[in-house]
């Protein structure tokens, strides 16, 4: 068992974070392209290669974004129609997200057995996430889908301050 920890800064500017261990050392870097299109997060690994990739399709009638893990397409998560509130799946061959994966806390399992547990820190400064990793032979995919489940939601939280 592994815990990371996801931490955004409140007035980051350049899309930058550090997901770090237990003992705050560095495990992965987080960068986004601010003004880039498409849009685009790179998870790169402590020697700066990368790992993972979450990219926000252009063309789409409602938002959808890939993410890649090691150079292979592995999750979608698309913005299904609803009236009422916004609503997401998540696709993932042999992958299932259970709980409030809006709230950010959930449970990620991978054929039947649960590999993860991702909860939100609330007395936090930014947005700081604990990823309990249970199978760390998945740890790239693990956190490749919470970050993209956070770009899903910064991307949502910027569409409705826009448009109100």
């Amino acid at each position: 068992m592994k815990k990371l920890y996801i931490r955004q800064k409140v007035f980051s500017l350049n899309e930058k974070f550090t997901v770090t261990d237990e003992q705050e050392e560095p495990c992965y870097y987080v960068e986004g392209s601010f003004f880039k299109l498409p849009k685009h997060f790179s998870i790169l690994d402590t020697q700066q290669r990368e790992i993972g990739r979450i990219t926000k399709k252009t063309m789409a009638l409602l938002p959808k974004f890939f993410v890649e893990v090691d150079g292979n397409d592995r999750i979608t998560l698309k913005k299904e129609l609803s009236f009422l509130k916004s609503c997401y799946t998540i696709s993932a061959q042999d992958i299932e997200v259970q709980g409030n994966w809006w709230d950010m806390d959930f449970t990620v399992s991978a054929q039947g057995k649960k590999i993860a547990e991702i909860s939100k820190r609330w007395l936090s400064w930014g947005d700081t996430y604990e990823v309990t990793i249970l199978d760390e032979t998945m740890e790239r995919l693990i956190i490749s889908l919470v970050i993209a489940i956070d770009c899903v939601k910064s991307d949502e939280a910027a569409a409705s301050s826009s448009s109100s």
